[in-house]
């Protein structure tokens, strides 16, 4: 017989009971989460409906949001391709200078945001090491909407690599090498065995890239150029609004940010739970 069963009132769980658990969780939450989104919500209440919807449908709003949404997609796009690639890199090669690219990776999470925003400015100014022979292409980054890309796409890398590379790590090469034998050609073996494994982190990794490229600021703004209906992002406009002590205008356009965020991270965390079972079936077949 097992002698942890055999000791009386030896509890199952390391944490308190569900009751005391929940309740904790309940008022950090609270404090945390749902006061502030409830302020939003009772701030911008304030505005009649016709003033709410003049404040968050002007032409200058618009733009940043369309800005804002569309950047952020295109970014976590281009870090699930590349991100994939560098988790793939790290985990099945073995080179001099591993740890050190390694290390490198997380370097958008320790970096102040707005150090990086004026590395990548000075990068990609048209007189900077990158853009000036690229404008010499015809390409322009900085001061321009491709330079919220670059920014979005350099401080969301992390999260698509640091959550694909567990699960490089722990797939079954022995799947691979099977496949390799039954005569399937690379693109196949990638298609049909690779990626069904990695898919529910990858859709992970996009989801958090693209929420935190949501609200990026400080990197944004300095690389930006910050032209109104150009390159101007939402958070800016609502620190505009800030400084001008419009708050019911800021939080009006903070809500709608809210919910649009939410109407687009609810169906992306609902498919991404759905790949998680159909892949936890398939391994059980």
């Amino acid at each position: 017989m097992n002698p942890a069963i055999a000791i009386p009132g030896l509890r199952r769980n390391v944490l308190p009971g569900f009751s005391l658990t929940l309740g904790f969780v309940m008022v950090y939450l609270s404090l945390i989460v749902f006061l502030p989104l409830a302020a939003t919500l009772v701030r911008s209440l304030e505005l009649s409906p016709a003033q709410f919807y003049a404040a968050v449908t002007s032409p200058r709003v618009l733009a940043s949001l369309r800005l804002s949404f569309g950047a952020s997609l295109i970014a976590a796009l281009l870090n699930s391709v590349f991100g994939l690639l560098v988790a793939w890199v790290l985990t099945r090669y073995r080179y001099p200078g591993l740890k050190i690219v390694d290390a490198l990776i997380d370097l958008p999470f320790a970096l102040p945001t707005a150090v990086a925003g004026i590395a990548l400015a000075t990068v990609y100014a048209q007189n900077g090491w990158l853009g000036a022979p690229l404008s010499l292409l015809g390409i322009k980054l900085a001061f321009d909407r491709a330079g919220v890309v670059v920014a979005l796409v350099f401080i969301g890398l992390p999260f698509v690599v640091r959550t694909v590379q567990p699960v490089l790590v722990e797939a079954e090469r022995e799947l691979e090498e099977a496949a390799r034998l039954l005569g399937a050609t690379a693109p196949q073996i990638f298609w049909r065995v690779i990626l069904p494994t990695v898919a529910p982190a990858l859709m992970t990794g996009f989801t958090l890239a693209f929420a935190r490229a949501l609200g990026e600021y400080g990197s944004v703004i300095f690389i930006a150029g910050n032209i109104p209906m150009v390159s101007e992002i939402t958070p800016l406009v609502i620190i505009t609004k800030l400084e001008q002590y419009d708050y019911a205008g800021a939080t009006a356009i903070a809500l709608v940010m809210l919910v649009a965020s939410f109407a687009l991270l609810l169906p992306i965390n609902l498919l991404q739970a759905w790949m998680r079972r159909m892949s936890a079936q398939d391994r059980r077949v």
